[in-house]
């Protein structure tokens, strides 16, 4: 396990404008489980969309054992107005590896405001410069497109297509594999500078 995680004493708090990514608690199932029953929200997602609140409540047990052994970050994206979560941002690690993979999901009623490209980049920020990684990796649903561009605006670069990846519902689909280094990264905060998360325990 890479030190900066082992540290980790509980989720830190990821403020930004208008949304901050906070530790999930078991009492917000029933929030989560509006996006994640969402079927616009799950259409790329790698498991089908929840059909009981039963199945949120295991997925948050999840997320606490994934944090007990640093395996997963997990966080809400709470909106900034009324605390109310939107959805998830998610960096899967690697183990000693200096790397992770980013996801996240938002309910599909708050897309195109900018509001996951803001956690995205809360993430982005904590795991270069807080966790030290030298690298993220994402996997995007080909037929996702908005997702695709959303990352290549961050600053993600297209590696490859791996061809039908996942088996969901009864579904292939195929998944474009892109890549962001930390330099990509600091090089884009030197000429577009902007607001890095501070964390709170």
């Amino acid at each position: 396990m890479l030190p900066e995680l082992a540290a980790l004493e509980s989720m830190p708090d990821l403020p930004g404008d208008r949304v901050t990514l906070r530790g999930i608690r078991y009492e917000d199932a029933p929030q989560l489980h509006a996006v994640f029953s969402d079927p616009a929200a799950m259409r790329y997602w790698s498991a089908p969309a929840h059909t009981a609140l039963v199945q949120t409540e295991e997925m948050i047990a999840q997320i606490h054992r994934g944090f007990e052994d640093r395996s997963l970050l997990q966080w809400g994206i709470a909106r900034n107005e009324d605390g109310r979560l939107l959805g998830t941002a998610t960096l899967i690690t690697a183990g000693d590896q200096p790397r992770a993979e980013l996801g996240y999901i938002l309910g599909s009623a708050h897309w195109r405001q900018g509001l996951g490209g803001e956690a995205q980049r809360l993430v982005i920020g904590f795991a270069f410069d807080e966790l030290r990684l030298h690298r993220l990796d994402a996997d995007v649903d080909q037929r996702n497109v908005a997702s695709v561009c959303s990352l290549e605006r961050l600053g993600f670069r297209i590696e490859g297509l791996q061809r039908e990846r996942w088996l969901v519902a009864g579904e292939r689909s195929d998944s474009v594999m892109l890549g962001l280094l930390a330099s990509e990264w600091a090089a884009r905060q030197e000429t577009q500078p902007s607001s890095r998360p501070v964390m709170r325990p």
